[in-house]
């Protein structure tokens, strides 16, 4: 390594987080006797910090939080469950599974992620332990599905390149696996493990995290162009898939430094791309991701939590100090990049015949929320669909389902499963809407400033005629919109995105890249629904007249004056 390039970690007290870590004897804590606790329905701050560790997320409904506070009662605490899926794909038994939880113990409907995972939503701290023990019966787990660790590792769903899938989907795994926090504590709260006896010898316990784990949360995703359906620009370490004139997995190039949040009114957080360092074979590919969570576990900001994802690391010491730290550490070098292309980020709907012969349906999910409606019984059919399925299910990186893996035989009967309880295939969506994606937010997450999986519909039914009347009712526009600045649906990817800063209010962004490849810009500050359908009707209209074969709305902002492009995060403000 460049010796010039060598830096001391980050200076400062450590935060009251890692001060709560390292005292929590490897993610035990108190939780045991917390969870005992039948006086409260919540949990004590060290043991809520903790329990991101193991999956879940304490929470309030926030839309009965004034009523109990006049009744002098607590808040009406609940649960949020987030199962760990691979590449997002899961069996059929593991989706009914998690079907009879989300009436056993949560909700009554299923949550698909940004990230291609389950969430549970309303389980209540009673109910916790039997939940976990139940999914993790189906050979499906909560272990490090939040908190400051490598989270679920996404994957591109492929159904075009069957081998292909099966080999980046298999490193998918690997990565989660290898990840993974070592700790005996999951096994000993949840699934009454034998306890590890208070002294031993705990030097082995993290390898690769340590005693404190993460300064903050890691995100790992793996791309198949032309296809970026996992933004893996947004991610903190990137694999694109680079295949080979042999048609198969040649190995990846590797970017790092993405992350999509910040904070309002510091700017100096900022989302940020990833940038492309190298090439590495696919058995080269567990040994570059340890050696760089173990970079960002040495070298994170520790004092300050908001500046301690992955990206500000880098930035701080500089990416030619990070390649030679990485390869210093490896005892190798990378290749240089090779070649590739992204075309877009969204999902291909309906059906398509894989190369094995096998047939692949992609199904629009608004929100990814699975939930029976008034002449839309979504989850109805997919359970019986999941009762005769033979394939898979994929949970797709933009909230939608893939029934994946199907024979012509099967095909049939699913057409007709569908049909009878009135699933259209995403066809019958207006483009805008199909290219939607929003986070949670009110009323359950704490974060929130806005509302976005409740009122982005609503703003997509005022829009659709806008592009009717302009003849773009076909044109994909990617909008995203999240209660809060932290990132949970990137929008900064949006080429037109929403970010909550109060309640019916948002910060207007515009000019993100199509395929993923650029971030967008503030266009307006803390407006609400009639200014921003009174801001994008011109621009809809003129992007309409004016725009060039084949240019996108993000590309067009830009070319037309509306927004700067942002070429690094720290402009994003600017």
């Amino acid at each position: 390594m460049a010796k010039n390039h060598k830096v001391e970690p980050i200076g400062g007290p450590p935060s009251d987080v890692e001060h709560l870590k390292l005292e929590s004897n490897y993610l035990r804590g108190s939780m045991t006797d917390s969870l005992n606790n039948r006086i409260t329905g919540g949990l004590p701050e060290l043991d809520n910090r903790l329990l991101k560790f193991h999956g879940s997320y304490m929470q309030d409904d926030r839309d009965y939080r004034n009523e109990r506070q006049k009744q002098k009662l607590e808040p009406y605490y609940q649960f949020m469950l987030r199962v760990v899926t691979p590449g997002g794909v899961a069996t059929p038994e593991q989706w009914l599974l998690m079907d009879s939880l989300a009436d056993k113990y949560g909700t009554g409907s299923l949550k698909l992620t940004t990230r291609q995972a389950f969430q549970l939503h309303g389980v209540l701290k009673w109910n916790l332990k039997n939940t976990i023990q139940e999914i993790n019966a189906a050979m499906l787990t909560t272990l490090a599905a939040c908190g400051d660790v490598s989270r679920n590792v996404m994957c591109n769903p492929n159904p075009y390149q069957s081998e292909l899938h099966s080999e980046v989907f298999h490193w998918s795994q690997q990565l989660t696996s290898h990840l993974a926090p070592k700790t005996p504590a999951y096994h000993e709260i949840w699934l009454d493990g034998e306890k590890v006896v208070d002294g031993a010898d705990q030097g082995e316990v993290e390898p690769i995290y340590g005693p404190v784990y993460l300064p903050r949360k890691f995100k790992i995703g793996i791309a198949v162009p032309p296809s970026n359906d996992v933004d893996v620009y947004s991610q903190d370490l990137g694999f694109i898939a680079i295949v080979g004139e042999d048609g198969k997995l040649a190995g990846f190039n590797v970017s790092v430094g993405g992350g999509m949040g910040m904070t309002h009114g510091d700017t100096a957080t900022y989302p940020q791309l990833a940038k492309v360092i190298g090439f590495i074979t696919p058995d080269q590919v567990l040994d570059v991701a340890e050696k760089v969570v173990m970079i960002q576990r040495d070298y994170g900001n520790r004092s300050v939590r908001k500046y301690a994802r992955f990206k500000y690391t880098i930035d701080r010491h500089g990416m030619p100090w990070f390649i030679d730290e990485l390869q210093d550490r490896l005892g190798w070098e990378l290749a240089p990049a090779r070649e590739f292309h992204f075309e877009n980020t969204g999902d291909r709907y309906g059906w398509t015949k894989g190369k094995d012969g096998k047939w692949n349906l992609t199904l629009y999910v608004q929100a990814g929320r699975v939930v029976d409606t008034e002449g839309n019984k979504l989850r109805t059919a997919l359970r019986e669909v999941a009762k005769i399925h033979t394939g898979d299910f994929r949970l797709t990186a933009n909230q939608n389902l893939m029934i994946a893996n199907v024979t012509a035989q099967k095909k049939t009967k699913i057409v007709a499963i569908l049909k009878e309880f009135g699933i259209e295939e995403g066809s019958n969506y207006s483009a805008l809407r199909r290219s939607a994606l929003s986070c949670v937010a009110l009323p359950t997450c704490g974060l929130a400033m806005a509302e976005a999986e409740r009122y982005l519909p609503s703003l997509i039914d005022r829009l659709e005629p806008v592009l009717a009347n302009a003849g773009l009712q076909d044109q994909e526009i990617n909008i995203r919109m999240t209660g809060c600045p932290n990132g949970c649906a990137r929008p900064a990817l949006g080429e037109i995105s929403f970010i909550g800063k109060s309640p019916g209010k948002y910060n207007m962004y515009m000019g993100a890249g199509f395929a993923g490849d650029r971030l967008s810009k503030m266009y307006k500050e803390n407006i609400g629904e009639d200014e921003i359908m009174d801001t994008l009707t011109p621009i809809i209209n003129r992007y309409a007249a004016e725009r060039n074969k084949g240019e996108h709305f993000g590309d067009f902002v830009i070319r037309a004056g509306y927004v700067k492009p942002v070429t690094d995060g720290t402009n994003f403000h600017e």
